[in-house]
This record gives C-alpha cells, structure tokens and sequence, in this order.
C-alpha cells in the first residue's frame, strides 16, 4: 500500500520569516522559488513525502484545522529545542504516544500549528 500522504503545503504570510525559521528548526538551507501558485520553499524531503511553504492569495496560515507532523529527528528534543530560538513558540512538550514513539506542537512564525514526531 502506498503512503496516504504526498505532498503538503505550509502557509504563510512572509516567506522570508518563515524560510529563516524552518532552516534553522530543520537545519537545512531552503532556497525560494517564486511560480504561477505564488512564492514557495521546498523542505527537505528523500523517497517519499515532501512538502514545501506557500506564499499566495490561497494560503491562509491557521492554527487550527489539519495538522502536518514533520520529522523531529532521532530525538524530537533537539528539533523542539529550536522552536523558541528561531521564533516560533512551543505549544505542548513531547509527550509519549507509547509505541509509535514521541509528538510535540509548535506554533511557527507564520500561526500555523505544526506537529513533530520521532521514534525517540
């Protein structure tokens, strides 16, 4: 059975904000790309899932409605650890989900609500 997931898009209101705040969150440079959708900056993704921050007339960032789950790592501590440092503000710990591992939300700098998840 394949992935049910795709691809996703972040929203947001000032690209440059939030292209610092991600690359610092997942260590990874973000290179800005401008189409006919609007502004975007594709995450770092391999073989699978990938997905990328949107700038236009379409995306409304929000705190509230479905909710994406980013890679935290082998250790989501570190990835959370960021949050605070590159702007955006930690929303719950990481807490246990027993054995599919460890979640934490953050609210990033544009007010959407994001998930991390890790095994660990």
């Amino acid at each position: 059975m394949a992935s049910a997931v795709n691809w996703f898009d972040i929203p947001v209101t000032n690209m440059n904000r939030a292209k610092t705040f991600y690359s610092a969150l997942l260590a990874s440079e973000l290179t800005i790309v401008e189409d006919e959708q609007g502004t975007m900056a594709t995450l770092p993704y391999q073989n699978g899932v990938g997905g990328a921050l949107m700038q236009g007339d379409d995306y409304t960032p929000s705190r509230q409605g479905s909710i994406i789950y980013l890679n935290g790592g082998d250790d989501l501590s570190v990835s959370l650890g960021k949050v605070e440092a590159a702007g955006g503000k930690v929303l719950t710990d990481k807490m246990s989900i027993g054995e599919n591992g460890f979640i934490a939300f953050f609210l990033d700098t544009e007010g959407n609500r994001v998930g991390l998840h890790s095994m660990n």
